[in-house]
């Protein structure tokens, strides 16, 4: 099977259940970020990290997949066969983010993005999933969206910020407090 099908090649691609739109599509603008995100999960899987930490972004990886072929599919042409988002997808985040914030100090200020390439990239992936998630909203206020494809995202935002600190504590890095301007 050849990887091209030039299908696409005037502007157009197929969703999943039939139906063709052009590639400005906001579906597809959607989706298409969703795959952008799990490509910046990817990145901070593959550093050196606790296996705990891997595992998790493992599981969140399958999820985004499971957001994505839910946004690829063509609200229709009737209930095509997708994977369904679950509450216990919200609760593992929920979980994660209360055990990190029982092991890091308490946060009392904004902090600046970065110190550590590691912690930069669970930054960027927080930036890219809010991106994501206003997406899907405007998505969701012309078309039909699932409701828990949105809480995921929101949730997954908020794990990504709770991870780069935790991996800032893990790789000792200390956490910059941004300084407003006095006026």
């Amino acid at each position: 099977m050849k990887i091209y099908t030039k299908t696409g090649d005037q502007g157009t691609t197929m969703l999943f259940g039939g139906g063709r739109v052009s590639k400005a599509h906001i579906r597809i603008d959607a989706y298409g970020t969703v795959d952008e995100l799990n490509a910046f999960v990817g990145l901070i899987r593959d550093q050196d990290i606790r296996v705990h930490h891997k595992k998790v972004l493992e599981e969140i990886q399958n999820r985004l997949f499971t957001v994505g072929a839910n946004l690829a599919t063509n609200p229709e042409k009737g209930k095509a066969q997708t994977p369904d988002l679950l509450a216990s997808d919200l609760e593992l985040l929920e979980q994660e983010m209360d055990q990190m914030t029982e092991e890091l100090p308490p946060l009392r200020h904004f902090i600046l993005p970065g110190g550590h390439p590691t912690v930069s990239y669970c930054h960027l992936a927080r930036c890219i999933c809010r991106r994501t998630e206003r997406l899907v909203v405007y998505l969701a206020d012309q078309e039909p969206v699932e409701a828990i494809l949105i809480q995921y995202l929101n949730r997954l935002s908020d794990y990504f910020f709770m991870l780069g600190r935790k991996l800032a504590h893990e790789l000792g890095v200390e956490e910059i407090k941004w300084e407003a301007r006095e006026v």
